[in-house]
């Protein structure tokens, strides 16, 4: 089948290089508005999965916090309190003297420190190895259930508490990590799991990690063996090219109205939601035309789609995986693949053009999320909040906007704001300490070590010691530097982020 390709030649929005400033804003976070005035289909809400191992008894408290709380209110100085898996005060604390003499209550000083939610990522790839993704389809079951637990506590370790699955390598990896995340049985974000993305025959990405079916009856039975018999949270569809396969650009188009309308059909259908990557003009305009709930890259959008996302903002989110584009251009040449080589095969003009055009879809209302494509060599796990500064750099968002688009944003994408996203009484107890203001400087957010604590579901998953000292030194011998005693940090061997197989 011959792809559909067209090349736009004309858009209303300004096109100039992705380094040219961003129109400058500096009001109060514009995306808290477009987030709320979401109209989400509640058939489709997911399977409400919880986390166990929480006891009800537990209690932490934050004293002396920044808090970014994620409603768009500007951060302000107080305690919070988790009891159990929720935040049951932000602010004023009353009880605070009684906590702070209760032995079981853990009690961290802020010291002024920010106090944010965990952040969120809208296209996970668990599965990822961070090396060639030709090698995953090869890679043996056992070694790559090893390698997905390591990424999923990856995500963890970085401040992500939140992920939505953008397809599996192979079929029941995402499932599995899912449900052992929720059983307790290994650290990990909240998680929506997916299985291989589903392409037409000569459409696929890279057939070893491709669910192949072709015409609207097959595409179908595909979705519903990946909902009925393995379990999937999300259904992905591979509709355009990429670049980087030189045979598959990223204008080509490979699903008809008619298949990419069944799958929707199919997916709804049995209360699934369908995300896609779709980077040429058409892909991006049969999803919305059709229904598509997540729509991935969204590069060469027309004003056509533009109009029609505009349109349909209540019921659309777009996840630019921009640290892709970026690293593929300036970063891979460490890894073989040359800037020249990304330039001569488009993906200089193509993030131009993704750029300009998110700026517009910021501008117009449409909900932007970071994350996405991490885990190739040279987008590696534990990089994650790298969308976070592009989006900023990049896109025009302030800081204030890049956090909330990860935090209640993401929130909302796994259709549960009301409880995740925010640090907000009645909010599950999912946070990060950070050593900084990320207002101020958001790449701050990329630096583990200033992560000096992240909780999650009311647990404490990372906390140094120094964070459990009180400000007593009681009991030290006469003569012992009591600072260096309790406070000096042992030398740390730090594994590498990411194991190529």
């Amino acid at each position: 089948m011959a792809p559909a390709r067209v090349v736009n030649t004309g858009v209303s929005w300004h096109q100039g290089p992705h380094s040219e400033p961003a129109e400058p804003y500096d009001g109060p976070p514009r995306n808290v508005e477009y987030i709320e005035n979401l109209q989400l289909d509640p058939e489709l809400q997911p399977k409400n999965y919880e986390i166990a191992g929480t006891h009800p008894d537990s209690k932490i408290l934050f004293k002396d916090v920044n808090i970014i709380d994620s409603t768009g209110r500007e951060p302000y100085t107080g305690d919070v309190l988790i009891e159990g898996e929720r935040i049951v005060a932000v602010g004023e604390v009353k009880n605070k003297e009684a906590l702070e003499r209760n032995p079981k209550c853990r009690v961290f000083n802020g010291k002024g420190r920010t106090l944010m939610s965990g952040m969120g990522d809208s296209h996970t790839h668990f599965t990822w190895n961070g090396g060639d993704l030709a090698t995953l389809g090869q890679l043996g079951v056992e070694e790559h259930v090893l390698l997905t637990m390591k990424s999923a506590q990856c995500f963890l370790d970085s401040g992500f508490t939140m992920c939505f699955g953008a397809a599996s390598a192979k079929d029941r990896l995402d499932v599995v990590i899912r449900d052992a995340i929720n059983a307790g049985d290994i650290p990990g974000p909240r998680y929506l799991a997916n299985a291989k993305e589903i392409a037409k025959p000569q459409g696929e990405l890279e057939p070893g990690i491709t669910a192949f079916a072709d015409g609207p009856d097959q595409m179908r039975e595909t979705i519903r063996h990946h909902i009925e018999d393995i379990g999937a949270d999300n259904i992905k569809l591979s509709m355009s090219g990429e670049e980087i396969c030189e045979t598959r650009s990223a204008e080509d188009c490979y699903y008809t109205d008619e298949e990419t309308a069944a799958c929707v059909d199919e997916a709804h259908k049995h209360k699934k939601r369908l995300c896609a990557h779709a980077r040429a003009r058409d892909s991006v305009t049969m999803c919305l035309k059709h229904g598509v709930d997540v729509i991935y890259h969204a590069s060469h959008v027309d004003d056509e789609g533009m109009d029609m996302m505009e349109k349909l903002k209540h019921r659309t989110f777009v996840a630019p995986a921009i640290n892709w584009l970026v690293a593929t251009l300036f970063e891979a040449e460490a890894f073989g693949y040359t800037h020249d080589k990304a330039e001569k095969v488009g993906y200089g003009r193509e993030l131009d053009i993704a750029v300009a055009g998110l700026r517009e879809m910021h501008r117009r209302g449409v909900i932007v999320l970071p994350g996405g494509d991490y885990g190739f060599a040279w987008t590696p796990h534990g990089t994650y909040a790298r969308d976070l500064e592009h989006f900023v750099n990049l896109l025009g968002f302030t800081p204030h906007e890049s956090i909330i688009a990860a935090t209640a944003g993401v929130a909302a994408l796994m259709m549960r704001g009301h409880e995740l996203g925010k640090i907000q009484p009645g909010y599950y107890g999912d946070c990060i300490l950070v050593d900084g203001d990320p207002l101020k400087d958001i790449s701050v957010l990329q630096d583990h070590d200033k992560l000096n604590i992240i909780v999650i579901n009311g647990r404490v998953h990372k906390a140094g010691r120094k964070e459990y000292l009180t400000d007593g030194k009681a009991g030290l011998s006469v003569g012992v530097d009591s600072t260096k005693h309790l406070t000096s940090d042992f030398p740390e061997v730090k594994p590498a982020m990411q194991k190529a197989y």
